[in-house]
């Protein structure tokens, strides 16, 4: 199967029509339709609904189009990783990261560091749950993996035996509600059997959800609270919660700002505090001369 079939399926996906389709690959339209019909050949499977208007995919085309996208990006960060090394240049070291730690984070450390020049963010990790970085990890999509992580015991599934990991820094969940028009909280800790808190809640097998619920496990006072919806990502949660809905943990740094300014408030003291590692990842079987200068480095920095 050539590359540039998948680069044709994914420009055929995007605008459903197989002339415009043929115009952004630069090939006439007869060409372009026996490349699709050649690959759906190759795939065993019909990809393309060619009854509906504009054309539609199959279940399978569906399916296909998310594995199209991630083969293709591997293909062009491989080829750009091969450039520089052809070049002679230092090869950039990709770091995944969280949108907020992305945001709120990994640009104080890398000054701190001196690293600007050799770490390179790797923009596409910022919407993935926690089990998609180690995945990356382990097919060399990135070297590098930073982490929230709970410092209790926690009830994590997650298969990090592969990895090695350093702590670079610190967090804390904190519980964090909104104000009211009269400029009361919006939601407070604990709640009570009859009036539980309303909860903007990080879904309980994800690794922020796992760590709240562990850490609500360890305290001896009861929680009452009602989960209002749940959300994968931090900066969605913080949404929900400037806009008066209820009151969830977010990282302390992520809400600083707000808290300094007074549009959002804590809904409970410290001892609702979930305390997290920040935590730099890599796969102990992938190695490069930059990457391991970086991890010996950081290992001095340490001592």
């Amino acid at each position: 199967m050539e590359i540039r079939w998948l680069d044709d399926f994914i420009a055929l996906a995007r605008t459903r029509h197989f002339s415009r389709a043929a115009d952004e690959q630069h090939v006439t339209q007869p060409t372009f339709s026996r490349r699709i019909k050649l690959l759906e050949e190759e795939m065993g499977v019909t990809l393309i609904n060619r009854q509906t208007l504009p054309l539609s995919l199959t279940p399978a085309g569906e399916e296909f189009l998310t594995l199209c996208e991630q083969v293709t990006d591997r293909v062009r960060l491989t080829r750009d990783r091969v450039r520089e090394i052809s070049a002679g240049q230092q090869r950039r070291i990709m770091a995944a990261a969280p949108q907020s730690l992305l945001a709120h984070f990994l640009p104080e450390w890398l000054a701190a560091t001196g690293w600007q020049e050799r770490i390179q963010p790797y923009l596409r990790a910022t919407s993935w749950v926690a089990s998609d970085y180690f995945q990356a990890l382990a097919r060399a999509e990135c070297d590098l993996a930073i982490c929230y992580w709970p410092i209790g015991r926690c009830d994590l599934e997650i298969d990090t035996s592969a990895c090695t990991y350093r702590v670079i820094g610190h967090e804390r969940l904190i519980p964090i509600t909104g104000l009211n028009a009269d400029g009361s909280p919006c939601a407070l800790l604990p709640g009570s059997r009859q009036q539980p808190t309303p909860w903007l809640a990080y879904p309980k097998r994800g690794l922020l959800g796992s760590a709240v619920k562990a850490h609500l496990a360890r305290l001896p006072q009861s929680t009452y609270l009602t989960a209002q919806n749940e959300n994968l990502y931090a900066a969605g949660i913080k949404e929900l919660v400037l806009l008066g809905y209820g009151m969830s943990w977010l990282p302390e740094r992520t809400v600083a700002a707000e808290l300094a300014n007074g549009t959002l408030v804590r809904a409970g003291d410290s001892r609702w505090d979930v305390p997290m590692e920040l935590r730099l990842y890599r796969h102990q079987h992938q190695s490069h001369a930059e990457l391991d200068k970086l991890w010996s480095e950081l290992a001095l920095s340490r001592l």
